[in-house]
């Protein structure tokens, strides 16, 4: 059973689903995605730990930080704080694109509260990226009367998406229709984030998944991987920028072998 609850923290209400028991396990979505989707991923690691997905500030049913306040420093501290409120001081963290850039920062900031790390799909935002010239980001859509918007942003997230899997472009429609302008503003705030200096600071065991169809984080996995001593690198053959509900067994398979390798 999923059993979904809404904990306080500084900034308002996080909205948190959980399933299992046991070793806690948090999980972070992809902008402008929520907890949705980690769905089918849940069940899977909840049969062995405390898998833990919450919606990050300002996504799905998690309220905002102030106006101005969005950082992933600041999503990663509110992400410690609903541990914190949910009575874990410490934990697995698992991240993918956002929400790996997220547990990066978690794991730098506060070492002491993450046990291990799984990076899935990670960006990796140094100096070249955050000075390169501004453009539109993807799920940048303007809303329009008859909502044209719509298509544009199915048709902007379909060539990233399994071929015949209209049902996750679904998922995502809601989510990012949920988001509003944070939907786009949500892949500034990785731009902005500075990364490289943070990424040694990592020390617990770490994972770095790369999903080989994903043109946006497989070139980049490599670099990350590096720049973590110790961690471990594996790819996964066929794996999207929805590989957590594209291919949740296989996603919850390597994060299951990672952690029992750890014992």
């Amino acid at each position: 059973m999923i059993e979904r609850s809404f904990v306080r923290i500084k900034s308002g209400l996080v909205h948190v689903a959980a399933c299992g028991a046991g070793r806690p396990v948090l999980l972070l979505h992809q902008t402008p995605r929520s907890w949705d989707e980690f769905r089918d991923v849940l069940p899977l690691l909840g049969a062995r730990y405390r898998a833990i997905a919450m919606d990050t500030v300002g996504f799905g049913d998690s309220q905002p930080l102030p106006s101005g306040a969005d950082s992933i420093e600041a999503w990663a501290e509110a992400a410690h704080e609903v541990l914190a409120a949910l009575g874990h001081a410490r934990a697995v963290v698992a991240g993918h694109h956002t929400g790996a850039a997220i547990a990066v920062e978690m794991a730098a900031s506060r070492p002491e509260r993450v046990e291990a790390l799984i990076l899935s799909a990670c960006p990796y935002v140094d100096a070249a990226r955050r000075a390169a010239p501004g453009k539109k980001v993807i799920d940048e859509v303007e809303p329009q009367a008859d909502g044209r918007h719509l298509q544009e942003l199915w048709a902007m997230r379909q060539p990233f998406y399994p071929e015949g899997r209209g049902d996750l472009l679904e998922r995502f429609i809601v989510d990012a229709l949920k988001a509003g302008p944070r939907a786009a503003e949500g892949h500034r705030v990785v731009g902005r984030y500075v990364m490289e200096p943070r990424l040694p600071l990592v020390r617990c065991p770490t994972l770095v998944i790369a999903p080989m169809a994903d043109p946006h984080a497989h070139p980049h996995a490599p670099t990350v991987a590096a720049a973590i001593a110790g961690s471990k690198l594996i790819e996964i053959e066929a794996g999207t920028v929805a590989l957590p509900d594209h291919m949740p067994h296989a996603f919850a398979a390597a994060i299951d072998q990672f952690l029992s390798s750890l014992r």
